[in-house]
This record gives C-alpha cells, sequence and structure tokens, in this order.
C-alpha cells in the first residue's frame, strides 16, 4: 500500500505561481512512476506531468502538451516527495489536482494505470 498526500492547491490570478507537492509514504519501493493529474468540473481526468524514475539513476519527464514549458515536476528522493512548480497559470488549468503514484506498465500519463492516489488540492486561478 501507498499513501499520498498533496498540498499547495489555492488560488491565484492569471500568470501568477504556485508550487504543488505530494509526500509518499508506505510500499515505495517498487514504485516507477509518479504524476499529477487534474480534473475539472465535468471533464475526464487528465495527465498533466509525470516522472519516470530512472533505476540506474536518471529520471524522465514527461508533459502534457497544454503545460509544457509552464510547468515543471521533480521529486525529493530522500523525502519520497514529487513537485509540481506551475508558472504562467492560466484560467484553463483551474482543476482538482491529483497526485497518482504506482509500478506501472504502459503510459505514465494514463491515469487508468495507476492503483494509489492523493486526496486531491483545488487550484483555481482567475482572469
Amino acid at each position: 500500500q501507498v499513501q499520498l498526500v498533496e498540498s499547495g492547491g489555492g488560488s491565484v490570478q492569471a500568470g501568477g505561481s504556485l508550487r504543488l507537492s505530494c509526500a509518499g509514504s508506505g510500499s515505495t519501493l517498487s514504485i516507477n512512476c509518479m504524476g499529477w493529474f487534474r480534473q475539472a468540473p465535468g471533464k475526464e481526468r487528465e495527465g498533466v506531468a509525470t516522472i519516470v524514475i530512472g533505476v540506474t539513476g536518471g529520471d524522465s519527464t514527461f508533459y502534457t502538451d497544454s503545460v509544457k514549458g509552464r510547468f515543471i515536476i521533480s521529486r525529493d528522493n530522500a523525502k519520497n516527495t514529487v513537485y509540481l512548480q506551475m508558472n504562467s497559470l492560466e484560467p484553463e488549468d483551474t482543476a482538482m489536482y491529483y497526485c497518482a503514484a504506482d509500478r506501472v506498465r504502459g503510459s505514465c500519463l494514463l491515469p487508468k494505470n495507476y492503483k494509489y492516489w492523493g486526496q486531491g488540492t483545488q487550484v483555481t486561478v482567475s482572469s
């Protein structure tokens, strides 16, 4: 079992920044993917950014097109924590943001490939 706790959401004006954190605990040694997903009202949950943990060192990161150049995903292995730095926020980024982790086979950007989820943190961007 893996437990995930997100923090860092809030309200910000367009152009502003927020940093989300996701602290993992439990059986984290088998995890190879950690990611951030979001779900706006009436929309499906979508992958925002994921980090594939390198076995021999050197993680890989992936982003959905709409956040490339604006969001940065990173992790602190010692703290079992993954971060999402969100810059140049737009009203379209408004959503509930979720952290997920698992030993994923296939794409790490697909929500269906994850079993472990955090409770979510709300991000609201006003114009």
